[in-house]
């Protein structure tokens, strides 16, 4: 993997106990760790060139990690990180909020969860910060899909809702997280169907059965070329996901059952993330 896409960063004190509760009954893991440590985020990503770091702001939940501290980690390694800031939109100060992430703390782009953050994400609340998005030139990385947590809305979750917001900002490049799942088959038609839309495979490798349909999926609406690679960490590694992909034909070995070509799985790892999304 070149470049991973969708790195997490937080300590203990910005998760509550209810969110890790949620996190480690959905996993089966009573010792699901999402709390992590800077030296080992810095260790993990020297498999890769270059990593998307990603906070969270998302009071509903209890997940709020802040900007200052995403923006004092990357500024350590510039050359190879580079931080989005995430914007409550509940705050009446979200626009300032993220012109000063911008700005001041040289985030370079925009991380949002409608379903995390408790809101549809055509509310205008949430289109005033796609709008000064689109007015900056950022990317957005969105988690616009299912989730663990229990007080949540998954009628905020679909990607389909995003359908009006890439019509009314088509300039707006936006990833969306972990290709929708499971509504993967919608997400395959919206990054298909706009130019600026993407998608990154983030944290799926492990469901292998749902991972090997999903890229046959991508692979007979001919958006490969859509699809970015990622991790997740710290729910996984790149170098875990990288395997997974290389291993994403295994559901069809023995069978007369349609393959992922080899060249294609490693281009979609060499990809350039940074120049796609305008980090560069």
């Amino acid at each position: 993997m070149k470049i991973d896409c969708h790195t997490h960063v937080g300590e203990a004190a910005h998760l509550t106990k209810d969110f890790v509760k949620d996190a480690r009954i959905a996993s089966g893991n009573p010792n699901q760790q999402l709390a992590v440590d800077l030296d080992n985020h810095w260790k993990t990503m020297q498999f890769v060139e270059k990593a998307v770091v990603l906070g969270f702001r998302a009071h509903h939940v209890g997940y709020v990690v802040p900007n200052e501290y995403v923006a004092g980690y990357v500024q350590q390694h510039p050359e190879k990180l580079a931080g989005f800031a995430s914007i409550d939109p509940h705050d009446d100060d979200a626009v300032e909020q993220l012109d000063h992430c911008i700005q001041d703390l040289k985030l370079k782009g925009l991380k949002l969860g409608p379903i995390y953050q408790n809101m549809h994400p055509q509310d205008p609340r949430f289109l005033r910060l796609f709008q000064r998005a689109a007015e900056l030139d950022i990317p957005i990385l969105i988690h616009q899909g299912t989730t663990f947590c229990h007080d949540v809305s998954l009628e905020y979750a679909n990607p389909i809702l995003l359908q009006p917001i890439a019509l009314r900002f088509p300039g707006l490049r936006m990833v969306i997280a972990h290709l929708g799942h499971p509504w993967i088959g919608e997400t395959i038609s919206l990054i298909r169907k706009h130019a600026n839309l993407y998608s990154d495979l983030s944290a799926l490798h492990y469901r292998p059965w749902q991972f090997y349909n999903a890229l046959v999926l991508a692979m007979e609406y001919g958006v490969l070329h859509k699809l970015l690679p990622g991790s997740d960490y710290p729910v996984t590694t790149p170098e875990a996901s990288t395997d997974g992909l290389r291993n994403v034909n295994a559901p069809a070995k023995g069978t007369a059952m349609p393959t992922i070509p080899e060249d294609q799985i490693e281009t979609i790892l060499q990809r350039d993330s940074f120049a796609l999304l305008g980090l560069n």
